[in-house]
């Protein structure tokens, strides 16, 4: 897996590329890292000084249910591509991708189970975003210069019609989507990842959101090299 910021994968995720594992291989993996990743980070909130618990309506719970879901989609994504193409490069970055995001989607779930908190949002996605950070104003608006609006999709999510087109296109053309969308993806997470840290003083929240925003970038600028080489 690539670690964040860097982009050399560690041992073992080589080998992966090098030798396809069947998707059902990789999917058991993700959800066997996911429940070893919850169960070590509720024992360390157990232990570790105790810090002021979220509400139900605070950021960091809003940040905690919306960036699973948007991580969701990026591994759904990732899946889809690993399947389409042959390519060790993609095949390994979709890899990558999947497996982090699968075990960051692991933590958000702790949090909100150490803080007694449901899953579930009794608010609409994004409503965290659009009240007022730190810097006294909403963040009403992404990279991309549209207004955040509460209940709508959240940043650098792909639609139906463009998860549809990934899932029909192979190859080449499989590559060039994925790369595409998967870039708005990360933009959008980094979107979401810059809101947090204006919003929050807790340090698990803010340490992972940081670590989006570097690994994140990272894979922005290496997705774009890679996007390049196939135009």
């Amino acid at each position: 897996m690539v670690q964040e910021g860097s982009a050399d994968p560690p041992s073992g995720v080589a080998d992966a590329a090098a030798h396809p594992v069947p998707t059902r291989t990789i999917v058991l993996a993700i959800v066997g890292v996911a429940v070893l990743i919850i169960a070590s980070f509720i024992t360390g909130r157990m232990t570790a000084t105790t810090e002021v618990v979220p509400n139900n309506t605070s950021a960091e719970a809003g940040f905690a249910r919306d960036m699973q879901l948007h991580h969701q989609q990026a591994v759904e994504m990732s899946m889809i591509v690993r399947d389409a193409t042959d390519d060790p490069d993609i095949r390994l970055l979709a890899f990558d991708i999947a497996l982090a995001q699968q075990q960051q989607v692991g933590q958000m779930f702790s949090w909100l189970t150490v803080w007694g908190l449901p899953q579930a949002a009794s608010e609409p996605s994004m409503t965290w975003m659009v009240r007022p950070g730190r810097s006294g104003t909403g963040h009403n608006h992404g990279a991309d210069g549209e207004a955040h609006i509460p209940g709508q999709p959240m940043p650098g999510l792909a639609t139906d019609e463009q998860m549809a087109e990934l899932r029909a296109a192979t190859g080449v053309e499989a590559e060039k989507l994925y790369l595409t969308l998967m870039i708005a993806h990360h933009v959008g997470g980094v979107d979401m990842a810059e809101a947090i840290l204006d919003r929050s003083t807790n340090r698990v929240v803010t340490n992972l959101a940081r670590g989006m925003i570097a690994a994140q970038q990272s894979e922005i600028d290496y997705m774009q090299e890679l996007l390049a080489l196939r135009q």
